[in-house]
């Protein structure tokens, strides 16, 4: 019975976690679409309720009130799975945030993150083979190319962290990091490129490759409407809240009880934001050269670097 019950509040929990994220998810397009308004001095998305603030409401029920069309020469069953299954990876991998009442508990939760993480790389390719065209099929195959490279220095960035705090528990980054020195200035190179390495993965401006209005249109998801490109344009968001909460959790002290936590999320989710609207896009040769001839073998020595100040620390 004692299991039972536990069980029973633990879905509870999350259930509550998936709706939490879900409005963040909402209100996080419309700091977008503010910031954007006001990066390129017009007005941002003010008319629906007070300052815009059901806007994000009005257009999900926009969108999934919409007539859902299908490519006639689409793969049926595969192409309204792909967006289903990306939601399910983005807000299954809520599971590993460290709840301090021990919610859910990972022993192995960075594994479990990267594990989900490069599970979202059979989404957008099913995504794009499924609609049959050549657009999409292109949009994908860039997109597939781009996160596999990017998920090397994401693995090797992460392992030196956890190299340094000898465990792979998301809460060993916060009990490590409580009464001390913040990574952010014990690994600041590796913080930048970890920056770069979320803007990547979840491809956003400068590294959006999956888009390209001249040569793509929208990229793997050109196809898509009404309810299927909501909830592929839910699951982008939820994996860049996801990304800012993991920032802060593992550089930013992650003090969760903190409110100081939160605004750190808020930052980083701004500075998602604030890339969008002042950066160009990057050249695609250029954005292999720096996950390869860059980030490589400059995460390779920082694992070696940190390695070695963890042997010293024991000592």
């Amino acid at each position: 019975m004692l299991m039972i019950y536990e069980y029973l509040v633990s879905m509870l929990g999350y259930l509550i976690t998936i709706i939490c994220v879900l409005i963040g998810v909402a209100f996080l397009t419309l700091l977008e679409r503010s910031v954007l308004g006001y990066i390129q001095i017009r007005k941002g998305p003010n008319k629906v309720g007070a300052m815009g603030l059901i806007q994000p409401f009005s257009d999900a029920i926009k969108l999934f009130t919409k007539e859902q069309g299908s490519p006639c020469m689409s793969n049926y069953i595969l192409y309204y799975f792909s967006p289903i299954m990306g939601l399910f990876i983005a807000l299954i991998i809520w599971l590993v945030f460290p709840y301090l009442t021990y919610l859910f508990g990972f022993k192995y939760g960075v594994l479990y993150f990267l594990c989900c993480s490069s599970l979202g790389v059979y989404c957008v390719m099913i995504a794009g083979w499924s609609s049959n065209s050549n657009y999409s099929l292109l949009g994908s195959l860039r997109a597939i190319a781009q996160t596999i490279s990017y998920e090397v220095s994401m693995a090797l960035i992460v392992l030196s962290v956890v190299l340094l705090v000898d465990g792979f528990n998301m809460i060993d980054l916060y009990a490590f990091q409580r009464g001390g020195v913040w990574f952010v200035f014990m690994f600041f190179p590796l913080f930048l490129m970890w920056f770069t390495t979320c803007l990547a993965e979840t491809n956003r401006t400068p590294f959006d490759f999956a888009e390209g209005e001249s040569e793509l249109v929208s990229g793997f998801n050109v196809e898509y409407s009404s309810g299927g490109f909501a909830l592929i344009f839910l699951a982008e968001y939820a994996m860049i809240l996801f990304m800012s909460v993991l920032i802060s959790l593992m550089f930013l002290g992650g003090n969760i009880d903190d409110l100081f936590f939160f605004m750190s999320v808020v930052l980083m989710s701004f500075g998602f934001i604030w890339a969008r609207g002042t950066l160009p896009r990057y050249r695609y040769d250029k954005l292999m050269d720096l996950a390869w001839k860059c980030f490589l073998p400059i995460t390779l020595s920082m694992i070696i670097f940190y390695e070695s100040l963890s042997i010293l620390l024991l000592f």
